[in-house]
């Protein structure tokens, strides 16, 4: 079993915006074994027109795609929760071996545990070409960034 990982369900909207934090954040270091520590051992995902199960496919897709989305930033907003889920809105960016760079805009769906480890993802993803003067995400956020909201253009 991993490590129970708090704020624990039910969620208020200061325990939501923590794991929201908390997600970006590690998600942000781009390291696939630290992210895959916050998921239930048998976590489902589905992550565009991908389905996966478990740390060992979860740590195999963020390998490869952060092999792929190189200099990749992420923002996470808070959209919702009701007890046990949350809902995510999500922007990040990144270039390819290329140099073309992207921003991709997702929605999330989250479900936890009772250890506050989450057991279901569900991701969907679209993305567009940008250059890189219209880059809006650079690395991780301060602290005076928390809570502000991206534009979507």
């Amino acid at each position: 079993m991993s490590e129970a990982r708090p704020p624990y369900p039910p969620f208020t909207r200061e325990t939501a915006l923590r794991k929201v934090r908390a997600a970006e954040d590690a998600w942000n270091t781009r390291d696939p074994h630290r992210v895959a520590t916050a998921y239930t051992p048998d976590s489902t995902w589905r992550n565009r027109d991908t389905f996966l199960r478990g740390h060992e496919e979860i740590i195999t897709f963020l390998t490869r795609k952060w092999e792929r989305e190189l200099d990749y930033a992420l923002r996470k907003s808070l959209w919702g929760f009701h007890e046990n889920r949350i809902a995510v809105r999500f922007q990040y960016e990144c270039h390819d071996t290329a140099g073309q760079w992207w921003r991709s805009y997702g929605n999330e769906m989250w479900e936890f545990d009772e250890h506050g480890l989450m057991r279901s993802r569900e991701a969907s993803i679209n993305d567009v070409t940008i250059t890189e003067t219209e880059r809006r995400i650079h690395g991780s956020r301060t602290e005076d960034e928390h809570e502000v909201e991206l534009p979507l253009r």
